[in-house]
């Protein structure tokens, strides 16, 4: 029995999304999860942390952290340099956050007084 054209365009329409659906699945599969300080935490001194890793997004980023005394913000750039939490931010509390890095610079304080200021800030930049 012949195929028509229209049966080959399903064929084509079917074929491409399997394939869009692999590529996607193996972005997910290909996700790297980096603890933020490694053994020490997130901490005074995490700022240098990220110096020498590569990103992606997808990666995910666990911070390790005494939440009575420390949280995380996401933060925009100004809010990064200015060690000021810009409205609307999300701020994570668990002590165990882990938070799924976006395409471009992420960025992340402690809003705890002072904390950003002494260096309680990372700057992940996510292929």
């Amino acid at each position: 029995m012949a195929m028509g054209r229209g049966s080959a365009n399903k064929v084509t329409i079917a074929f491409g999304l399997v394939f869009l659906f692999f590529l996607l699945g193996s972005e997910v599969v290909n996700a790297a999860t980096y603890t933020v300080g490694d053994g020490g935490g997130w901490s005074f001194n995490s700022g240098s942390w990220p110096k020498g890793k590569s990103f992606r997004a997808g990666d995910v980023l666990v911070f390790n952290y005494n939440p009575s005394i420390h949280n995380v913000v996401a933060v925009n750039g100004a809010g990064y340099k200015s060690c000021k939490t810009p409205g609307g931010s999300k701020v994570f509390t668990s002590g165990k956050d882990r938070i799924t890095l976006t395409r471009g610079t992420n960025y992340f304080i402690c809003n705890f007084a002072g904390h950003c200021e002494s260096g309680m800030k990372i700057a992940v930049t996510a292929a």
